[in-house]
Order: C-alpha cells, then structure tokens, then sequence
C-alpha cells in the first residue's frame, strides 16, 4: 500500500504583466493557505516521505511554506515533468519515475493535471468528498490517496485507489 498526496499549488498573483508563467509568484491568500494546509498535514500525520514539485515558482513557494508547518525533513525535488496542465500522464509517469521507495509521496503542481489524477485515480471513498473532487480541486487543495500498489512503478490508471481526504483552504477557515 502508498498513499500519494496531490497538493496543488495556492493562489498566484497575476498583478505582474511582465513575468512569465512559470515565474508568477503566490499572492497574499496563497501565502496565507499554504502553510494552513501544511499544518493540517501535520495535524492528520500526513507527512510524506518524499515530494516531487512543479519548477513553477508558485508550486516551489507552495512546498516551501506547507513544507515548513511539516515538523519533519521532507526530501523534495524539482520535477520539469510536474509543470503539466492538461493531461494527467505527466504527472503519473512522475510518480512512476521518481516515487523510490516512499511509502507517502506528495506531488505538488497545477490544474487540469492535478484534478484529472486525482479523479482518475480515486474510485472509493466517502461519496460527499468524492463529489466535491470530481466537482473541482481549487487552489491549495489536498487530496489524499490510498493505492494498493507495492512500487510506484506499477500505477496505472486501473487502479483502484481510495479518496482519503479531499480539503481546501476555505473548509479550513471554517473552523
């Protein structure tokens, strides 16, 4: 059994005309959910023991600030593969390549390849947070999944993983 955790990116600031994509930054919500996220990470001991992250600046700030709330060393590594927006293949062959021997491997990246992982690879779990993934999977949003797998190197799209949790920001500051 691993558990893969799909953290995407929080809110970027769009303020600056002149950056490109991948140099867009967090802006004040984002700097704000993604250490939230982080400690509710370490609240659920939901620590990986590895992460792989998208170059884009704002997944690099992402990690960081959750990264920080951990209480633990996480290795991390940049990943080209990860700034991926359309089809979730990138990111599955990431996992594949990249995953070693973590028994809990976070992924940070980027809409639509994170939602389509994570619709793809969650079949089970609680039906009101599965509803709410497959609705949307907004900015910082966590989604933690169960997969029956021995090594990374044997995900695939068939299986059968289990929606453990779904949380965004704003079911946070709920609370």
């Amino acid at each position: 059994m691993r558990r893969l955790v799909l953290f995407r990116h929080a809110k970027s600031d769009w303020s600056n005309p002149r950056l490109t994509d991948e140099e867009r930054p967090l802006d004040p919500r984002g700097l704000r959910d993604a250490p939230r996220m982080g400690e509710w990470l370490a609240a659920h001991g939901i620590v990986p023991d590895r992460a792989l992250v998208s170059p884009a600046r704002r997944a690099q700030q992402t990690w960081e600030l959750a990264r920080a709330r951990l209480g633990a060393e996480v290795p991390a590594e940049t990943v080209e593969m990860l700034y991926s927006f359309g089809s979730h293949r990138p990111l599955m062959e990431a996992v594949r390549r990249f995953g070693g021997d973590a028994r809990t491997l976070m992924l940070v990246g980027h809409n639509e390849a994170m939602h389509e992982l994570a619709e793809t690879l969650a079949k089970t779990g609680d039906a009101r947070q599965l509803k709410r993934l497959r609705k949307k999977f907004p900015t910082a949003a966590v989604a933690v999944i169960d997969l029956p797998v021995a090594e990374w190197f044997e995900l695939s799209d068939l299986a059968p993983g289990h929606l453990v949790h779904h949380v965004r920001p704003k079911d946070l500051r709920q609370h």
